[in-house]
């Protein structure tokens, strides 16, 4: 497939990485605007890719299908390196975990109860394991900025145009049909332009009357130096949601969104880190190297925006939270719907229309 059309995509995060890849891949011709390649959230990412609880069906069904389309592009994309771990949970009360597990595995995620004893025999370096645990083989994570800059360079080799250290300032529009991107540097004209840019997404679309409802709760994670293996997967304990990273570091945050700062980033650092060290075994040997605050771009009913802003053709917006999880399968659905107009059905629930 060829396509003609100049387009343009907004953000060096992880989603806007994985549109720009797809889009280039389809044959169409793409710039990608970064302030900066690798994006702002997604460094501060868990990058916990799963289909956990808490989610109905329908968004379910969208997050497993995300994690096969992982497998697809880690194949496809040098560099994009996943750990297919599994992930050990027991951080709900036990009458939601067994409604989780029953739930869950009547729609067929691998997730099963496991004993304490079983539960060690997975992680043996956690000090204090419950009666009650979950296992889900099939969750995984990435290294988040490792795989946006690989997914960059890949689509930089098949022809992406990448703008670094470009803000966008506005969005132009005329007859209700996107023409161009206004930037501290000058205009860009534009047939299609994908606004992938987290937390900014709102300011930008409100430049065209676009309302987009979304809030930026701030979250916190602590790295460890690098360590010898500690951890076999991940870890969703109760306040403490913990991995060991390809390079050896260990993280952690309350949940997989970080720990609340407080009035205090530093303290609640260091106070989450010493939690951490009592958490395992051997964990007095850690030493903390820096931790993170990132600010989780989060539609308002917790689900992603995607898809056609109604009124202005050829704007496409693409914000949610799950970034890691979703972004594959929001680079494959949004080149389908960009470049042929046609509506991916797992898609539906989220489109920006449903706040009017």
């Amino acid at each position: 497939m060829t396509d003609e059309r100049n387009i343009i995509v907004i953000g060096g995060g992880i989603i806007g990485a994985s549109i720009a890849w797809h889009l280039v891949t389809a044959g169409a011709k793409v710039r990608l605007i970064a302030e900066k390649t690798g994006g702002v959230a997604t460094p501060t990412s868990f990058a916990w890719i799963n289909a956990s609880w808490g989610n109905p069906e329908p968004y379910y069904r969208l997050r497993t299908r995300s994690m096969a389309e992982w497998t697809r592009l880690a194949a496809e994309v040098p560099g994009v390196n996943l750990a297919w771990s599994g992930g050990l949970c027991w951080d709900l009360p036990r009458d939601e975990l067994l409604t989780y597990v029953r739930e869950h595995a009547r729609w067929g995620y691998d997730v099963r109860q496991i004993s304490a004893e079983e539960a060690a025999s997975i992680e043996p370096a956690i000090r204090d394991l419950p009666d009650l645990a979950l296992h889900v083989r099939d969750e995984g994570s990435a290294e988040p900025v490792a795989a946006t800059l690989a997914l960059i360079e890949s689509a930089r080799a098949k022809g992406l145009e990448v703008l670094e250290g470009v803000t966008v300032a506005g969005l132009r529009a005329t007859s209700g049909k996107i023409t161009a991107v206004r930037t501290a540097d000058g205009i860009l004209a534009a047939d299609a332009v994908v606004v992938a840019s987290g937390v900014n997404t709102p300011v930008l679309a409100a430049t065209l009357g676009i309302e987009v409802p979304i809030e930026a709760p701030p979250g916190l994670i602590v790295h460890s130096k690098p360590a010898p293996k500690m951890l076999n997967g991940l870890v969703i304990a109760p306040e403490l949601h913990v991995r060991q990273t390809h390079e050896g570091r260990i993280i952690a945050g309350s949940d997989f969104g970080g720990s609340d700062p407080g009035g205090d980033p530093e303290g609640t650092a260091r106070d989450l880190f010493a939690k951490l060290r009592t958490f395992l075994k051997g964990g007095e040997k850690l030493e903390m190297d820096f931790h993170t605050l990132g600010y989780r771009p989060t539609p308002k009913d917790g689900y992603p925006i995607l898809g056609s802003a109604d009124g202005v053709d050829g704007l496409y917006l693409a914000v949610t939270h799950s970034g890691v999880t979703l972004a594959p399968a929001i680079g494959r659905f949004a080149t389908q719907e960009i470049l042929t107009g046609e509506p991916e059905p797992l898609l539906a629930p989220y489109r920006l229309s449903r706040f009017a």
